[in-house]
């Protein structure tokens, strides 16, 4: 069982280039306390994405650490120059050292990827940007016939680390989309309940079992979640309330100033979501019960922890890290779903 960092880098009290300062305080400390990797979203044009360019915060994430993993969770092919966004692949893979973890997805907002063009040829172009990545990453010259994109012969001048490629990562939400992230040799991520995640981890297990792949290791299966430890149960409540409100604002700004229904079901308030099991608040013993069950109902062999989300500050950030690494999760390291 392995436990990460995902960030939305949603926008809260502080001007970006200070938090952007913190959110890099925060990683350290995160790599000092064990965790795996940190992942990143990548949105545009809305307070929920203060890093709609995910390479160059994580290229700063590089720099200031040696043993943590990164990533984008994911990459937006569809509005992405494949070659350009190949180069910046290679180059985050270099600079850290072969700690690149790359997360791939076509962009779940129409609203975002009509900014730049982009409408129904979305999941085409998304389909031939994967498939020149993966050409990319692993030869020498690029070569390439598709309808949106042509590449005769380009040279490849810097190649990643990790060889074939870095390691591959999918959002997904539906158990009949396993098939293809099994066939890849993904690892899988999903945003909602453990017991909906059950449905996508055991058909992944399938899938991965009758495929070629199946005597290799099975790949990571997780899900996000809000966390926020404090010394007691009714401080955490008090210190995430805020903070959550804020992020769902957020979550639903770009839909609602488009007059497009948002198109996820998200409780409204801190309790609600503490209640469905999407939000993990509580003092250390409640948060531990809370991500045991999550981990034994979801079939999870990895916890996204989100533990900085809209207005929190640093210092209760620190403070659940502080908490979750003495009293959390060395417990729960050795947990097999």
């Amino acid at each position: 069982m392995r436990f990460g960092l995902f960030d939305h880098m949603d926008r809260g009290h502080l001007s970006p280039g200070a938090q952007y300062r913190e959110r890099l305080e925060l990683i350290e400390a995160c790599e000092r306390a064990g965790f795996y990797a940190y992942h990143l979203a990548e949105h545009h044009s809305t307070p929920l994405g203060l890093a709609s360019s995910p390479s160059v915060f994580l290229a700063a994430v590089a720099a200031r650490t040696t043993r943590l993993r990164l990533g984008p969770l994911v990459y937006t092919l569809s509005i992405h120059h494949p070659l350009r966004l190949l180069e910046e692949i290679c180059m985050l893979d270099q600079l850290s050292g072969g700690r690149l973890d790359l997360g791939v997805g076509r962009g779940i907002s129409p609203i975002e990827l009509g900014f730049f063009g982009v409408g129904e040829d979305a999941q085409q172009r998304y389909e031939e940007a994967y498939q020149i990545l993966l050409h990319g990453l692993t030869s020498p010259r690029l070569n390439f016939q598709g309808k949106h994109y042509r590449f005769d012969d380009v040279p490849i001048e810097v190649a990643p680390v990790q060889r074939p490629h870095p390691p591959l990562w999918y959002a997904l939400s539906r158990p009949d989309t396993c098939a293809f992230a099994a066939s890849q040799g993904m690892n899988i991520v999903g945003s909602g309940t453990a017991a909906q995640f059950r449905t996508i981890s055991d058909r992944y297990r399938e899938e991965w079992a009758q495929g070629p792949r199946a005597a290799m290791p099975l790949p990571l299966m997780g899900v996000t979640r809000h966390v926020l430890v404090a010394p007691t149960d009714a401080e955490a409540m008090r210190t995430a309330s805020g903070p959550y409100a804020r992020w769902l604002a957020s979550m639903k700004h770009l839909w609602q100033a488009r007059g497009v229904p948002f198109p996820l079901n998200l409780p409204d308030t801190l309790p609600q979501a503490v209640a469905a099991g999407l939000c993990l608040v509580g003092a250390p013993e409640t948060v531990r019960a809370m991500m045991a069950e999550q981990i034994a109902t979801a079939g999870i062999t990895y916890l996204l922890c989100r533990l900085a989300f809209g207005d929190m500050s640093l210092e209760a950030s620190l403070q659940s890290v502080a908490l979750l690494e003495r009293d959390v999760l060395p417990t729960l390291c050795d947990t097999v779903p």
